[in-house]
């Protein structure tokens, strides 16, 4: 089969780009800006541990929650519109935050902004499929990934600058102008557009948020709590059996917000197994070098920030080379490739761990596992939406979005196990003893991302979605 050859984005698919890249990258930051300041949080409110624990799990839960929610609203009420009620959502309730006179009232404005993240990151990524052409698709993704990457390394460090040179108050108030503009120029710029018209599917609706809330809660819970915990075990029944429900639910459905036919095709099934595992990997990883750094090697906070930024450097310049690549040799080598690099890295990093090890020598395996997530998260994205068309474009974002959350989630409560079955945090050595076995962790959850990645194209081709 002759390949398809890229032509240059026109101004509006740049807006689109663009517009939907800076969104994305908002909300990724508000995932991760916290977790440095949360001292400061601490001094200033008088916030417990547990409160702390909550003021970055109210906005992982709701975001995770309201994902498919957001995305099959989108098509039904209008995409552009969801996504910039999203923002000003997102906007408020940085407002709340910025000005909470106590932990309880942070915790419930960062669960208002996980309410319109949920909005804006699903629908970013249905935006820019609907606007660019599936030959061009792979490099915006590409392009898409890199921006959205810059929070991974960026989020740390600039919550500890923020935090130490100002107030963590600032953290919430520097979003607020920000939304403004982008909302004004989501209105000027981006044509509103829907999916197919169709009645909303509210029994899919309720049972999917119920489903990711009960998973969700578990597995944050499974972190603090343990896996055999009362708490841990109820919410993760509960989720998993109303995803049972949601799933015979759509089956049935005539108008399904999820289409079961949608996972018939491999590279959709694969691709979002894929980007399960890969989340998962990567938060684990990060969760754990960044704690290494300050607990096992004594760094401060902003300077453990700067220790991960080759890491993060390779998730800004690793995706657009990516996009770049896929329509030649496919999505296949990126992911599978990617993963066993990241694990092999995961591993390394495993053997070298020890009070005085030196950063040098942690820096080439943090190096090539960032080069590793950063080309399989791009590849993951192109399969997933390169495997439908057009009219299922929202659905499949907020699936992918969906898993990808819950992957999140996972790992850290899977890295988190394998720590507290070995190490603690009494002292650096006994921190290294845990730390070791959670990088092995995460090297098997990166296994579990190549195997998945088996399934995506090892070749860009056209595919059919069956008929319904």
């Amino acid at each position: 089969m002759k390949q398809q050859n890229t032509i240059p984005l026109t101004a509006p698919q740049r807006w689109v780009l663009g517009l939907a890249s800076a969104a994305a990258l908002l909300v990724g930051l508000d995932t991760t800006v916290v977790a440095t300041a949360l001292t400061t949080v601490r001094l200033d409110l008088n916030a417990s541990g547990e409160q702390l624990e909550w003021t970055v799990n109210a906005y992982t839960l709701s975001f995770a929650v309201l994902l498919l929610t957001a995305a099959a609203l989108g098509d039904r009420v209008g995409r552009r519109r969801i996504f910039v009620g999203g923002l000003a959502v997102f906007g408020l309730a940085s407002i709340g935050c910025a000005l909470a006179p106590s932990a309880q009232w942070l915790i419930a404005g960062r669960a208002v902004q996980g309410v319109g993240a949920a909005a804006v990151m699903p629908l970013a990524l249905t935006l820019l499929g609907a606007a660019i052409a599936p030959a061009n698709r792979a490099r915006a993704l590409g392009a898409f990934s890199a921006v959205v990457g810059v929070s991974v390394p960026t989020g740390p460090l600039l919550g500890g600058a923020i935090a130490e040179g100002a107030s963590w108050r600032w953290i919430f108030w520097l979003n607020v102008p920000l939304v403004a503009v982008l909302i004004a120029l989501v209105l000027i710029r981006i044509e509103p557009s829907r999916g197919p018209a169709a009645r909303l599917d509210l029994a899919g609706l309720a049972l999917s948020a119920g489903a990711a809330f009960g998973l969700v809660w578990g597995l944050v819970r499974a972190a603090a709590a343990g896996w055999t915990a009362p708490e841990t075990m109820l919410a993760l029944g509960t989720g998993a059996a109303l995803t049972v429900a949601f799933l015979a639910v759509q089956a049935r459905s005539s108008h399904p917000m999820l289409p079961l036919r949608l996972f018939a095709v491999r590279a959709f099934a694969a691709g979002n197994a894929a980007i399960f595992f890969v989340w998962a990997s990567a938060f684990g990883s990060v969760y754990f070098m960044a704690q290494f750094f300050q607990v096992g090697l004594s760094a401060g906070p902003l300077e453990a920030g700067l220790r991960l930024m080759p890491w993060g450097a390779m998730t800004i310049l690793v995706p657009r080379a990516v996009g770049a690549l896929i329509p030649r040799y496919g999505e296949r080598l990126f992911v599978v490739g990617g993963m066993v690099l990241h694990g092999a890295a995961m591993i390394w990093i495993a053997a070298l761990a020890a009070p005085d090890v030196a950063y040098w020598r942690v820096m080439t395996p943090l190096i090539l596992s960032g080069i590793g997530v950063a080309a399989a998260i791009p590849a993951t994205q192109s399969a997933v939406l390169g495997a439908v068309t057009p009219p299922d474009l929202g659905k499949a974002s907020g699936a992918y979005s969906t898993l990808r959350q819950l992957g999140g989630a996972f790992g850290v409560a899977v890295v988190v196990a394998a720590f507290a079955a070995a190490g603690g945090y009494t002292s650096a050595q006994v921190f290294l003893d845990g730390f070791a076995p959670a990088m092995l962790g995460c090297a098997a959850l990166a296994g579990g991302a190549a195997l998945s990645g088996i399934g995506v194209a090892g070749r860009r081709v056209p595919v059919v979605v069956p008929a319904t």
